[in-house]
């Protein structure tokens, strides 16, 4: 043995009682890391359900119609028009009193945006009718996500509305159906979801999908005759010089959609009416009016125009836009492609000099493009839109394509039937 080592037997001896320590501390440890491990497995088993969550259902919308009665707020004819100042007004305290009570709430990351879709009247007061739109992983529980929107609505207007007097007695809310939905917030007129500038239609450009979402095509037993505007979910308006041939709704059908040969939407027609004061080959009164067979459902890329007031004024010089599948020169071929093209409203005076149009342009016509030729409507954009938009981003019809001398020639810009001229006749036959 080396000096100063101790004995064998004292380095392999442990007091009984370290062990049973030793024992408890190892116990312990294994103990822990099980617990750790279950814990893991269970933080992941949580983090891939809510990924699986978002995955599967987390785009998915829900949508709640709610009404309620206003008591301080005397009803107004301006409240049915979404383009008007009354509306705007009202619109922008109702979304705002909704926006704070549900961003404040433990709905706040679910709640996407709320609308005024209708406003009606119950003893000279508004009645609000608003579209909720929701986003939530709990789609088998749909009741109980209702009952939990309605709990905060009920809490909030039982409590401080601000200017708002509302009536919290009056308060419904029901669960809708997503496309029904959809149509209701895409109800007010004149509004689209993709933005661009104008280009040339002789010539050529494409428009966009969802770009101008009330340009119908007016076909003849399948083949592309003229353009027409969605003025309603079952009106159209066009130009009564389409129908000179052919007047039967049987033989015509109606097409939305960016491409003529993949239409999106399509249908038939229930009748057709045409300006009593048209008679070939006179252009005056050159105006019709289609009624579809069954209503359309609004969507992003299938909406309605605004129709202006009778009163409303389209300065000269004022850019507007006109669209259609008319051929991109005169004589040529007819594109698949929607075209659009930016243009001037002229003046009549101007239109009507000698070199222009020598005094043939009446009050009930309008004339829009270049002087020195360029962009022009052209064959086949018969009866579509001429659009221009106001500053509150809000687009109103103008014009309908009615005539003009070929396309694009200097000193003959395109003439359009004048819509504010023929304002009132489109509201006797549609009312609208």
């Amino acid at each position: 043995m080396a000096k100063g080592q101790p004995p064998q037997r004292d380095r392999a001896w442990t007091p009984l009682r370290n062990r049973r320590e030793s024992n408890t501390k190892m116990k312990l440890t294994r103990c822990g890391k099980i617990t750790l491990g279950i814990l893991i497995m269970v933080i992941a088993t949580v983090i891939i359900g809510l990924i699986v969550c978002f995955v599967s259902y987390g785009k998915t919308p829900f949508y709640y119609h709610i009404s309620f009665k206003v008591n301080n707020i005397d009803y107004d004819s301006n409240f049915e028009k979404s383009y008007s100042q009354e509306y705007m007004n009202l619109n922008k305290k109702i979304v705002s009193l909704i926006n704070g009570t549900f961003h404040g709430s433990i709905l706040r990351k679910q709640y996407v945006k709320s609308h005024i879709v209708q406003v009606s009247q119950a003893k000279g007061k508004v009645v609000i009718h608003v579209m909720l739109k929701f986003i939530s992983c709990f789609k088998n529980k749909a009741a109980q996500f209702q009952k939990r929107i309605e709990n905060i609505l009920q809490h909030k207007l039982n409590g401080e509305t601000g200017s708002l007097h509302i009536d919290s007695s009056s308060f419904k809310i029901s669960g809708i159906e997503t496309p029904i939905a959809e149509n209701l917030l895409h109800n007010c007129c004149g509004q689209r979801t993709i933005t661009s500038s104008g280009n040339k239609i002789a010539g050529g450009m494409d428009a966009k999908e969802g770009e101008w979402p009330w340009q119908a095509s007016l076909q003849q037993n399948g083949v592309h005759r003229c353009g027409a505007t969605l003025i309603s979910n079952s009106w159209l308006v066009t130009a009564a010089h389409c129908f000179i041939k052919a007047n039967d709704p049987k033989q015509w059908t109606v097409n939305f959609g960016l491409l003529l040969n993949d239409p999106q939407t399509q249908r038939g027609i229930k009748n057709i009416i045409i300006h009593e004061g048209f008679h070939h080959p006179a252009h005056d009164n050159d105006i019709a009016v289609v009624h579809l067979s069954s209503p359309v459902l609004y969507m992003s890329n299938i909406r309605r125009v605004c129709l202006p007031e009778a009163t409303y004024i389209f300065p000269p010089n004022s850019d507007v836009t006109v669209t259609g599948w008319g051929t991109l020169k005169s004589d040529g071929t007819i594109p698949n492609i929607l075209q659009k093209g930016t243009v001037k409203i002229i003046d009549n005076k101007t239109c009507n000099k000698e070199e222009v149009y020598g005094g043939v342009i009446k009050p009930g016509m309008l004339c829009a493009g270049y002087l020195e030729g360029r962009v022009d409507a052209c064959q086949g954009d018969s009866g579509g839109p001429l659009v221009r938009e106001d500053r509150r981003g809000t687009w109103f019809l103008a014009g309908i394509v009615s005539w003009g001398d070929k396309c694009a020639l200097p000193n003959k810009p395109g003439i359009y039937t004048r819509v504010t001229y023929y304002r009132d006749w489109i509201k006797s036959k549609t009312g609208i």
